[in-house]
């Protein structure tokens, strides 16, 4: 099966999005596609321990949910350098199954090709 790999700008201030997100990520790990997220903007926060958590909307599935769910399917995060560093977040306290680092990381991940999606 081919790789996919979502783009995910927004973070929690559009819990919607993030859901959204996580959800198409989480059908192509759950699948046993490689799948990977790429963090930019604000969106780079749910790389920290403890930060992705909420409910988007009635009837919508926990963050933590599919962050544990993703994680344990496999998928794997990449959070922008640029936009980490940015914030002066601390690598320390980065989630188990991401990474800091930039397009030259994604590109290498993606390789010959990689189904996209992009929030």
């Amino acid at each position: 099966m081919g790789k996919a790999v979502i783009s995910l700008t927004t973070g929690l201030e559009d819990a919607e999005k993030v859901t959204v997100a996580l959800l198409t990520a989480l059908g192509a790990a759950e699948a046993g596609r490689p799948t990977l997220i790429f963090l930019t903007k604000e969106a780079v926060r749910l790389a920290l321990r403890g930060a992705a958590k909420g409910i988007a909307c009635d009837g919508c599935p926990q963050i933590s949910d599919l962050m544990t769910r993703y994680e344990a399917a496999g998928g794997r995060f990449i959070a922008c350098g640029v936009c980490w560093n940015s914030k002066q977040l601390d690598k320390d306290q980065l989630i188990a199954n991401a990474e800091v680092a930039g397009t030259v990381q994604l590109w290498e991940w993606i390789g010959e090709g990689a189904t996209t999606f992009s929030f």
